[in-house]
């Protein structure tokens, strides 16, 4: 799964902890951490949550763009 190493590359390149980036985005600490796992998957609208945040798109951070 794609999503889970660049939603971690991303996190990392802002220096970011994973607590850090849910009181920035809202998102809880587990949420981010089990899709950092791979052992679950986001909603659409945090997938597009984290793609405003990170100033990415939506398939750069689901892998179907590079």
């Amino acid at each position: 799964m794609m999503f889970k190493n660049r939603i971690k590359e991303l996190r990392e390149t802002k220096k970011l902890s994973q607590m850090q980036l849910a009181l920035k985005t809202g998102i809880s600490q587990s949420a981010i951490a089990k899709w950092e796992l791979g052992k679950t998957e986001p909603t659409a609208s945090a997938i597009i949550t984290l793609a405003k945040f990170f100033g990415e798109t939506t398939d750069y951070l689901l892998g179907l763009e590079d």
